[in-house]
Parts: structure tokens; sequence; C-alpha cells
């Protein structure tokens, strides 16, 4: 089956141009201006954007959290994914305590295999540490998992100090990257004693047990044991202006330092989490927790100057019922938001729309910059002959509204009711078959994604 998406502007990480997009036997088979159509369907993309289909490399899909599992698991998870331009995510395989890295691992690929609608991946989080651990550290490598994923919160899931050196010293004997969740877990503790002694229970107490000077001392902790060992780390989910001044230290010392931040703070302000309805601030409990509206301006200012690398989701859903569960304890909440459907429509919105970022600069942090990082370039995050056939079909003229009513995440809301959005996502295509035509589902298969050594 060929399909020619004739006339459109194909976006990659220099600019736009205007090309037709040849796609065959589920490869990008040419890109170049006046294609003949031969025995092709035709598909006239004239005023329409033609990204890479987006990556998404942070949804936790089937995962237990608080006493409670997520509303989304890889089916409609990744179906709430495709609706919204992304072909490929890449998720967490999280052993339990004890143990083995291949025992998650397999779980993981049991929840995926079969369910999945866009391709898929997995980091393997690394929450106990041994010698068995440090050597399926190399044999996860082999397997084409190089990204791993550590919590600096969390006792349940945190390594010591000395353990997580030990880890980054292994990773960087195979070549492997660790994404790191950077928070001072001992004052947070502390914190949230305090609040819950004092019968602070509500919404309210979160961000003040969680503030942000806690997440840019754990990042700058965490940069001063990567800098000692010698190797690159991810900051994952980096929502506040203190912790990009820390990456900027690291940076000035020679360090390589990659940055994520995810829509939700770059779009949302912490004075939800005032509101009297214990549901409408409840929806908004994650972590870190959202920051002030400076916070905001700070993480455009670094998107723009090509400080941040990658714009994930954190995609990690609960409906309205199991964030009631925290009614008369904020510390009961499962913490997470939707937003694995959105993240394109809202990045071109706020971001390309408003002149904040360009459409190179969407396409870098959703599409190249997560290709290189995790691994899996030239396959996917371009548009060029070889390369996967991921595309996604963007109309700037197409605009719409974000809805709970109208989205395919399994949930009751989303953070983003009633926002405007200016064009949206009109056609994907997964490994060249349409797999989105006008926010219609049709049947698709994913596949596991093998990946090799960080490019970026």
């Amino acid at each position: 089956m060929k399909t020619l998406l004739k006339g459109g502007g194909v976006v990659s990480g220099l600019g736009v141009r205007r090309a037709d997009v040849l796609l065959a036997d589920g490869k990008v088979a040419a890109v170049e201006a006046g294609l003949p159509a031969g025995d092709a369907e035709v598909v006239d993309c004239g005023g329409k954007l033609l990204f890479p289909g987006f990556i998404d490399a942070h949804t936790h899909f089937d995962l237990e959290v608080a006493g409670t599992i997520t509303a989304d698991d890889f089916a409609t998870g990744s179906r709430a994914a495709l609706r919204g331009g992304t072909t490929t995510v890449i998720d967490f395989a999280a052993p339990d305590k004890g143990e083995s890295l291949a025992r998650g691992l397999a779980r993981w690929r049991e929840k995926a295999e079969g369910r999945a609608a866009c391709d898929y991946g997995f980091h393997m989080t690394i929450d106990d540490w041994n010698g068995d651990i440090s050597r399926e550290i190399g044999e996860m490598a082999a397997l084409g998992i190089p990204s791993f994923k550590m919590y600096m919160t969390y006792p349940a899931m945190m390594l010591s100090e000395g353990e997580m050196f030990q880890a980054l010293r292994r990773l960087r004997e195979v070549g492997g990257i660790a994404g790191v969740h950077c928070e001072n877990d001992g004052v947070i503790r502390q914190l949230t004693a305090e609040a819950k002694a004092a019968g602070r229970l509500s919404p309210a107490s979160h961000p003040r047990t969680r503030p942000a000077p806690l997440e840019a001392e754990a990042v700058g902790h965490l940069l001063r044991l990567a800098q000692l060992a010698d190797v690159p780390v991810i900051i994952v989910h980096l929502s506040c202006r203190e912790s990009l001044d820390e990456v900027r230290a690291a940076r000035r010392r020679g360090q390589r330092v990659y940055v994520e931040t995810c829509p939700h703070y770059l779009l949302l302000e912490d004075s939800v989490y005032d509101q009297r309805e214990f549901l409408e601030a409840a929806k908004y409990v994650c972590a870190p927790p959202l920051r002030r509206w400076e916070d905001q301006e700070a993480l455009w200012a670094a998107l723009r100057g090509g400080e941040i690398d990658t714009v994930a989701t954190d995609h990690c859903s609960f409906t309205l019922a199991q964030k009631r569960a925290g009614r008369y304890d904020f510390t009961k909440i499962p913490g997470g938001l939707p937003g694995v459907e959105h993240r394109g429509a809202l990045l071109y919105t706020h971001g390309v729309a408003s002149g904040r970022i360009t459409e190179a600069g969407m396409c870098r942090v959703l599409c190249e910059n997560p290709a290189k990082l995790y691994g899996c370039w030239p396959r996917k995050g371009v548009i060029a002959p070889g390369s996967d056939g991921d595309v996604v079909v963007y109309d700037p003229k197409a605009d719409g509204v974000i809805t709970a009513s109208d989205q395919a995440q399994n949930v009751d809301y989303t953070p983003y009711e009633g926002y405007r959005t200016r064009g949206s996502v009109t056609r994907v295509y997964l490994r060249g078959r349409l797999a989105v035509d006008q926010g219609a589902m049709l049947e698709t298969a994913g596949e596991f994604l093998t990946r090799g050594r960080n490019q970026l």
C-alpha cells in the first residue's frame, strides 16, 4: 500500500519545506517536491504541516500507585496517544523491590503486547541495587533497553546515595543513561509530617510540602554525583527556574545534562490547589507540583533557547473517584495528570501559534531530540527516506476545544478543560498506515521498539 501526502509543509528541526511525502511498505520512500502519484493513494495536504510522529518518552500505563492502578492501560493510553499524534511511547517497566530487572520487563511486556495501538519501548526502573541488578543493566542495554529511571523520593523506589552513585558508574560502563526524579525526600517527609500534625490536610498542602527549592536541591545533588561518575543524566519533569539554574551551572562545568519538562508545567499554575472544592484541587496533584507563573515563563524561555531538550507528558491518569481517596488526607491522593492525548495541540497553540517557539523548535522537542536521546534515530523522529512512515498531519486552521467529553484517555476529566487550540491533528500515520482520520481511530497494532545509545 502506498500513500502520497501531497503539498504539505514538511517539518524538521531545521525548519519547514514544501514537499510531497511518499509512504510505502511502512517506510518513508521519498520526500521531494512534485512526486508523481503512480499507484499511490493521494492525500491533499495543502496548507497543512507534516510532523514526524511525536514521541512521548514519559508515560505510566497500567501502573500501581497509592493502592490503585492508573486509569489508562496500554490499550486505552496508546489509543489516546495516537489520537494526539504520538506514534511512539516509552513507558517504565518497574520491578518490585527484590525483583530482577528481567522479571519486571517480562511483566511490562505482557501488559503491552497485543494491546498497544502505537509503537512502544521501555525504560527500566532501578529501585534496588545488588550485583545481579548491576549485571542486568548490561543485559538490558544489549536487549535494546539502554535507558533507566531512578528516584530521589518515594522510599519504596529510592536508592541510597551510594547505590545511586554505583548505578551511575555502571551506566557509564554500558553506555546507558538515566532519567532521575529529583526531589529532596527527607525534607518533604518532614514538611508533610508537620502539615498533618497541624491538621492541614487539604490539597493546598501538597505544593507547600514539595516546594521548588527541594527540587532544585535534589537536581544539584544529582548533578554533582553525575559529575563524579562522569556520566550524562536526564532531569525528568523539570518544573522550576531554580532547577534550571542548577542545570546551567552543571553545563558550565562541562557536564552533559538533558532536560525534560511537561505541558502542565508550561501551562498550569499552583493557585489551582487553593480551590475550595476538593476534587477541583485534587485533580491537579502531581509530583513535582505545579509551580508559579514566573516558573512557566522561565521554562518557555529555556525552550526557546534550546536549554530544554524534550517535552513529555508524564501521563499518569486517575479518575475523579480515584482522586477522592485523599478526601481527608492530601498524601493519599494518587499523584499524576492525564495528558498524552493533548500534548501536540497544546504545544502548537501556546508555543508555535503564540510566537514562543517555531515549528522547528516544536519538532525538536517532540520528535528529533527524544528519538536521538533514546536511541531510535533516524528510524523515528524524522520524515526522511528510510525512516518509519510515522507522520502527523496538523491543520493550523482546524481550531478546536479540549473537553473531557471528547477524549480517548480513560478518565473523566482533563486539566485542560475548555482550552481552545489553534489547529488540530487531522491525520496520523503509523508505519505508513492511516491510524487516525479526523479524530476517528482505525485499527492498528503497535510494535516493541528496540533502541540503541544516546545520539543527542
